[in-house]
C-alpha cells in the first residue's frame, strides 16, 4: 500500500495537478497515429522485454480498482467526511464491477493471451493510477458527498439522470461481456477442432496460441471492435450518472475514445491485409456508420 499511499493525492491542490496532467493525456494517445508499433494483442512482437499477457494485464489493470477502494476508504477519513451518499458507493461499486472483470475475470477466462511489451504495461498501468486517482478523489470527497450536493448536481432531473445513467453503464458492460466472450470463442472453436483432429490422426495435441478470424455474432457483423464501442457507451453511462460536470468521468470516456480509436482503426487495417477487404467487407472500425 506504500506505492497507492505515495500517488494518492491528499490535498484538494494535489488532486487538482493531477486532473490537470491527465488532461493532457489525448496528445500522448494521439502519439499511435503515426507510430506503427504496438506490442500487445495481434501486434505483440518477439522481445525480452515482453512480458507474459495474463500477468502482464493482471499488473497493468488490477492497480486501477486497488487504488480507488484505497482512496475511497481512507481520503474520506482524512477530509473529515463520516457518512458519504449512497450515489458515491454505487458509482464506486460500478467502478470495481468493471475492473474486477476486465482486470482479474478476463485475462482468467482467455483459452490465451499474446505477451505484452514492457513499454505497452507501463502505459497501461500509468492509465489506471491516473484515471483511478482521479475518480476516486472525486468520488471519496472533492465532488458531492451529500444528497443536496447530489440534488444540485444532477439537477433539474437528479434521479431520472442518476437512473439512466446506470442502466446505459449496464447494457454497456452486459455488451461487453458479450462481445469479448465471441472472441473467445473463436479459439475455443479452433482449441475443439484441434483436439478432434488430434484424436482422429492419433498426433499430440497442437496448442492453440495465436488463431484469428474475423467475429461475425453480435454488433460484429457491423464493427471489428464493437468491444471497444460498448466500453465507451458504458463509461458514457457512468459519466451520466455522476452528472455532466464531472471533470474525472468526462475525461475517462475521453481518454478511453483516444486510446482505442487509433487501435481500432488500425485494427481494421490489419483485418483487411490478413483476410482481405472481401472478407472484411462494408464492416467499420469501431464506429456504425462513421469509421
Amino acid at each position: 500500500m506504500a506505492l497507492i499511499e505515495s500517488w494518492m493525492p491528499p490535498t484538494r491542490e494535489n488532486y487538482d495537478f493531477i486532473l490537470k496532467l491527465w488532461t493532457f493525456y489525448p496528445i500522448f494517445a494521439s502519439l499511435q497515429w503515426v507510430v506503427s508499433w504496438y506490442g500487445m494483442g495481434k501486434t505483440s512482437v518477439n522481445s525480452r522485454f515482453n512480458v507474459p499477457g495474463r500477468i502482464a494485464w493482471m499488473t497493468m489493470e488490477c492497480p486501477g480498482f486497488l487504488t480507488l477502494m484505497y482512496i475511497m476508504s481512507t481520503l474520506t477519513k482524512q477530509q473529515g467526511i463520516t457518512d458519504l451518499s449512497w450515489q458515491n458507493k454505487v458509482l464506486a461499486g460500478l467502478f470495481v464491477i468493471h475492473y474486477s472483470y476486465r482486470a482479474v475475470m478476463y485475462p482468467l477466462m482467455a483459452p490465451s493471451m499474446s505477451p505484452i511489451h514492457l513499454f505497452v504495461w507501463g502505459a497501461g498501468l500509468t492509465f489506471q493510477l491516473f484515471n483511478a486517482t482521479c475518480i476516486a478523489s472525486w468520488l471519496a470527497a472533492y465532488g458531492p458527498t451529500t444528497a443536496a450536493e447530489w440534488n444540485a448536481q444532477l439537477s433539474p432531473w437528479y434521479t431520472l439522470q442518476f437512473v439512466v445513467g446506470i442502466a446505459v453503464f449496464y447494457l454497456g458492460l452486459a455488451a461487453n461481456y458479450y462481445h469479448d466472450d465471441e472472441l473467445r470463442e473463436i479459439r475455443r472453436r479452433e482449441e475443439q477442432r484441434r483436439a478432434r483432429k488430434a484424436l482422429e490422426d492419433g498426433t499430440p495435441l497442437e496448442k492453440v496460441d495465436k488463431h484469428y478470424q474475423i467475429p461475425e455474432a453480435g454488433l460484429f457483423k457491423y464493427m471489428l471492435y464493437p468491444h471497444y464501442f460498448v466500453e465507451w457507451v458504458e463509461w458514457t453511462g457512468f459519466y451520466m450518472a455522476a452528472g455532466w460536470s464531472c471533470h474525472p468521468a468526462r475525461m475517462f470516456v475521453v481518454n478511453e475514445v483516444f486510446a482505442m480509436f487509433p487501435r481500432a482503426v488500425k485494427g481494421k487495417q490489419w483485418y483487411v491485409e490478413r483476410f482481405g477487404a472481401d472478407q472484411v467487407g462494408r464492416r467499420y472500425a469501431v464506429i456504425p456508420g462513421v469509421v
